[in-house]
């Protein structure tokens, strides 16, 4: 019985055994793997070092006080009255007595055309105005020879000295005289409007300056046609007020709700970009452009100068107006400050990325006014936060970075 027993327990299988030595052929494929994986995620963060990034600090500040800008937009200067002079048909042009840059008063001769028919013309309306004045002179003498005689038929019609044939033969000439003077009198009203047309011609052949302003663009020479009926115009000079230049911006449609009429702007020049010029919202034209979904508003400036001039660039800042005073225990609302280039977005929402660790996170965030200081965030955003500032566009959400200073 002890032989077989012992027999048996050789015969016996530890389980205990088999279970640790199949564990350990798994294991150490496992670990291999891992270690693999370990390897190639430390291959790649050597290869990719993450997106170049700068960190800046979300300071809390008030929010934007009066002036601040609420909306930018870029435009072009444009000038509301402007005109090109030219003439009313087809001349020849004599002399031209403006250059560019030139400043005229209205009324002050500009350029003569040549006026040779014009002048013919005028002088044979003249000459017909003073023979049917003659004609109507000698009508009007006949007219008087007439009525004695006809009178004096008249009377001896009454006392049966002439024939009533005779009478009525009298009768004519004295009617035929009468008319010739009314004849007279419509074929020398003729002739006077007539003289008063080659008058205007004659009148036309000198340019004279519609209001005061500067000449901007010179285009006839003497020698050339000029004529409006031309292909281009065929102007003789280009002349604007400079008086009413104004400033025309395209707004977004959702943001127009931001601007209105009065509402104080500034205006940079892209010729002088550190000179603010104070200006104020003239109109916001009712109509939108389907096309650029845009509305077009009018900026006018308070204080003129001459170097500001036609088709200049220009960036209008739309100004908070100036705010209520404040009462004991009210308060401003807050917000946070970042630069702008750590913005993406404009109007009323926009998107900043948080720092965390070696990744950053997106976030949405309400924005507020935009001033030379930076981009005013109202909501979204917390102060003492570290935000990205560099090309954003290349972020996006949980996208690793490489913070340098």
């Amino acid at each position: 019985m002890n032989d077989k027993a012992a027999l048996l327990d050789q015969l016996r299988i530890d389980r205990a055994q088999t279970v640790q030595e199949r564990n350990f052929r798994w294991r150490w494929p496992i670990g291999l793997g891992a270690a693999a994986l370990a390897a190639v995620a430390a291959a790649w963060s050597l290869a990719h070092p993450g997106v170049s990034v700068h960190s800046v600090i979300a300071r809390a500040v008030p929010e934007a006080a009066a002036g601040a800008s609420l909306l930018d937009a870029s435009g072009y200067v444009v000038a509301l009255r402007e005109a090109t002079v030219s003439a009313k048909s087809i001349y020849k042009v004599d002399e031209v007595l403006v250059q560019e840059g030139q400043a005229v008063k209205q009324g002050e001769l500009m350029a003569r055309l040549d006026d040779t028919n014009a002048r013919a013309a005028l002088a044979q309306s003249k000459a017909q105005v003073k023979q049917l004045q003659a004609a109507l002179n000698a009508a009007r003498v006949a007219a008087a020879d007439a009525r004695p005689s006809f009178l004096r038929n008249q009377t001896q019609l009454a006392e049966g000295l002439i024939s009533a044939e005779a009478f009525d033969a009298a009768k004519s000439s004295y009617d035929a005289a009468q008319t010739a003077v009314l004849v007279a009198v419509q074929n020398l009203a003729v002739a006077r409007a007539t003289e008063d047309i080659n008058q205007r011609y004659e009148d036309d052949t000198v340019i004279k300056a519609p209001f005061d302003g500067v000449v901007t663009v010179k285009t006839a020479q003497p020698g050339e046609i000029v004529s409006p009926q031309f292909l281009g115009g065929g102007g003789i000079a280009k002349i604007v007020d400079m008086q009413s230049l104004e400033v025309d911006v395209d707004v977004g449609e959702n943001f127009i709700n931001r601007v209105h009429a009065k509402q104080p702007a500034e205006v940079t020049l892209n010729a002088y970009p550190d000179w603010r010029i104070p200006a104020e919202v003239i109109a916001v034209i009712p109509t939108a452009e389907r096309s650029k979904a845009t509305v077009k508003v009018r900026i006018g400036f308070k204080q003129k100068d001459a170097r500001i001039v036609p088709e200049m660039g220009a960036r209008v800042s739309f100004l908070e107006q100036s705010p209520a005073p404040q009462t004991r225990g009210s308060r401003l609302k807050s917000g946070v400050l970042v630069p702008v280039d750590a913005v993406r977005g404009a109007g009323a929402a926009g998107v900043v990325f948080v720092i965390n660790g070696d990744a950053v996170e997106r976030r949405a965030v309400r924005l507020g006014a935009r001033t030379a200081e930076g981009q005013t965030i109202l909501a979204g955003l917390q102060p003492g936060t570290s935000v990205a500032l560099g090309d954003l566009s290349r972020l996006s959400d949980r996208t690793r970075v490489r913070v340098t200073p």
